[in-house]
């Protein structure tokens, strides 16, 4: 690990530490690294304001790891070596922290929308909360009360899922910090070339960046992933939108400069 820069180095570590006592202790839902350091929806019994930071630090799977670290070191590295370790680290930190916060807020958005259509039509707030709390319910009692007779048991199902889905279901990963650097390597190296494995054509970063944040917007608002499913998309393009307005503003103080040529 001797070409990897220190702060990535350490983050490497921590990243894989985090990961093996997760595997170690079991990484289910009810395990205790999963519910005291995954971010959980604020609502949830198990959310806690640290998660914010240690949801970055937590992986759901060898693959999940080993690609988000990948893009640590391979786009992190030269940031580092131009930036240095403290505003590699503040940058780094700051793109994860917005991914999580900004992915809080369209979860809390999403699920008080649904919540309260759900309510406008007549079912109760206290069978909403039973349902996503436990995740058992009976549509057809729920419905009993309901005056709208277009509203059918599959549709209330559907709705009641993705509540559950919001609500239950922890976010974790370091991918919001990785995307904030992703933007910061493409602003200041533009003509990198890069390419996806199932896409062999080398494409420079100022297009093919840009191209993955569109997809993950893409999957994010119409909910059809190109990439599979359990992907907080949103905490992808909040860490992108971070990311570019915190080096955005540094090159306005210049504090940076940009762009940099790179062969």
């Amino acid at each position: 690990m001797s070409k990897i820069p220190g702060a990535i180095k350490v983050l490497i570590v921590i990243n894989v530490i985090f990961f093996g006592i997760t595997q170690v202790l079991g990484d289910s839902l009810d395990g205790f690294m999963v519910t005291t350091f995954a971010m959980w929806f604020p609502q949830h019994p198990n959310f806690q304001y640290w998660q914010i930071v240690t949801s970055m630090f937590m992986h759901g799977g060898v693959l999940h790891i080993v690609l988000n670290m990948y893009g640590l070191w391979a786009f992190g590295s030269p940031l580092e070596f131009m930036w240095k370790k403290n505003r590699f680290l503040t940058f780094y930190f700051a793109a994860g922290i917005g991914a999580s916060l900004i992915f809080l807020a369209v979860n809390y958005f999403q699920f008080t929308m649904l919540s309260n259509e759900l309510m406008a039509i007549g079912v109760k707030a206290s069978d909403i909360h039973q349902a996503v709390l436990t995740g058992k319910y009976n549509p057809t009692d729920m419905l009993s009360g309901v005056a709208d007779k277009s509203v059918t048991v599959a549709v209330l199902e559907q709705k009641l899922s993705t509540l559950w889905e919001l609500f239950s279901n922890p976010a974790l990963g370091a991918s919001g910090a990785i995307y904030g650097i992703l933007v910061a390597f493409g602003m200041s190296f533009p003509n990198a070339k890069l390419a996806l494995i199932f896409l062999p054509v080398p494409i420079p970063a100022k297009y093919f960046i840009p191209v993955l944040i569109g997809i993950d917007l893409f999957s994010g608002v119409t909910g059809f992933s190109i990439f599979g499913g359990s992907i907080a998309h949103f905490a992808h393009v909040g860490g992108a939108l971070v990311g570019f307005l915190l080096l955005w503003y540094w090159k306005v103080r210049g504090v940076v400069t940009l762009p940099v040529r790179y062969e």
